[in-house]
């Protein structure tokens, strides 16, 4: 390591340690440090590891999550970036925090921003990438889906002999020849039928011919079993996939992968996509399939605002991070297994790391919501107005609708909603906002949960 490597990766870990010591502690400011002394630091910090890198637009911090619990099965080393700091910055504050082992593998599996994959892979050759998905999400950074995909294929194209472990049901990762060698994962839990996605739905234009996509069966979205009529292009062969759905709760999923039963103490089709995607990497690190039942049924999967669940004085609050109209329509389906009555908080920000656009809450099915038994609804956040009117638009009524301009005053009403269970659908930042409030009237403590 050279003398600048050295001052840069020592600044860093004082910088790290004055902030987790005295202020509340930071994931990404020790790296931007680091980076401003050393812009290559991250060649030094990373050679020793093998590195799994995972990207795409949603489920990234819940698939890194359950990814390392299924590789610490088998390994005793595994670094991560646990809050889901995923730029460049966050990525070396990852690697300043660990301690190496002395003996056997140093593994990281890195939650990287897909635009950042290439600033990566500039300095690190994977050992696998995974993709989970791309939809449309923060246009203003990044672009029509294919656009974002070609931000992860740049970064990709610096490491031709990584494995790439890919979602197989979405089109958009079937549809460039790449040299990587790759696996793909899917469902195939429900018999073939006759299908055309919803006419709302991006992605669905055949790369070879663009006539619609036409598909067997439809998980959510764009995704599933799809084929082209008029060229035969059609989803790749599966190595690992889910064949039977046995019971979907919002706070249980049962399902089967490849015949054996699993079990993840979190709801969600979405997040069943996030638990295949972690059984293939472990799969392809040889981790046993008991072990990784093992580690999927852990109850402490949820993490940093993915469905983590806190006790407010007796409320049962569930918070969901929402951020494009799939991943949000996604989570309203999820809320609707619910058996009991409960309140809804909706919180709305339109910071950068939000994405500055709040149109695409438009695109999203509220309508299902006033379906649902709702008790109560709560509108808060920066972009407050503007959540507040699309829940009346869907047809939520003014006595059912209490709105804050101040989040401070929204988590202090939590208490006096009229259900014991709270689902609070926020976006990036509020999320963070609300963790922060939450953990200063002491109901948590501030950081990953």
């Amino acid at each position: 390591m050279s003398l600048k490597s050295s001052f840069a990766k020592f600044a860093g870990k004082s910088s790290y340690w004055f902030l987790h010591t005295f202020r509340s502690g930071g994931s990404s400011f020790p790296g931007k440090i680091t980076t401003k002394i050393d812009p290559d630091i991250l060649k030094s910090l990373g050679k020793d590891y093998d590195v799994i890198v995972i990207t795409g637009t949603n489920g990234k911090t819940l698939t890194t999550a359950l990814t390392v619990k299924v590789l610490r099965q088998k390994y005793e080393h595994v670094l991560t970036n646990p809050t889901g700091s995923n730029m460049e910055q966050g990525i070396v504050t990852t690697f300043l925090t660990d301690h190496k082992t002395k003996n056997g593998k140093n593994l990281a599996i890195l939650e990287v921003d897909e635009a950042n994959v290439i600033k990566v892979t500039k300095y690190i050759k994977p050992l696998a990438f995974v993709f989970t998905n791309i939809f449309r999400d923060q246009m203003d950074r990044y672009g029509e889906i294919y656009t974002t995909y070609q931000k992860i294929l740049d970064g990709v194209a610096l490491a031709p002999e990584a494995t790439i472990i890919a979602n197989g049901d979405m089109p958009i990762f079937n549809s460039k020849k790449l040299p990587n060698p790759i696996i793909y994962y899917g469902f195939n839990d429900r018999p073939d039928g006759e299908l055309r996605a919803h006419y709302n739905t991006d992605g669905v234009l055949c790369p070879v011919c663009q006539h619609i996509i036409h598909y067997k069966f439809i998980t959510y979205s764009n995704q599933g079993k799809y084929y082209c009529p008029n060229c035969g292009w059609h989803r790749p062969e599966l190595r690992y996939q889910v064949t039977a759905l046995s019971k979907l709760t919002p706070n249980n999923s049962k399902f089967f992968i490849d015949g054996s039963n699993f079990n993840i103490h979190i709801g969600g089709l979405y997040n069943i996509y996030n638990a295949l995607a972690a059984y293939s990497v472990g799969k392809f690190m040889g981790v046993s399939t008991s072990a990784i039942q093992k580690a999927l049924n852990d109850p402490d999967e949820r993490v940093f605002g993915r469905q983590e669940q806190i006790n407010v004085d007796g409320k049962e609050v569930t918070i969901v991070l929402v951020k494009n109209p799939v991943g949000l329509n996604q989570v309203i389906d999820m809320v609707g297994t619910e058996t009991e009555p409960f309140s809804f908080v909706g919180l709305l920000n339109a910071n950068y790391a939000d994405g500055l656009d709040t149109s695409w809450i438009w695109d999203g099915n509220f309508e299902k919501l006033t379906t649902m038994n709702i008790k109560q609804y709560v509108t808060g956040g920066e972009r407050y107005k503007d959540i507040t009117f699309r829940l009346k638009v869907a047809g939520v009524q003014d006595n059912q609708l209490e709105t804050y301009n101040n989040l401070k005053d929204a988590v202090a009403n939590i208490k006096n909603l009229p259900t014991k269970r709270v689902y609070v659908f926020a976006t990036y930042t509020a999320m963070l906002q609300l963790r922060k409030q939450l953990a200063t009237d002491g109901y948590i403590k501030e950081g990953i949960a």
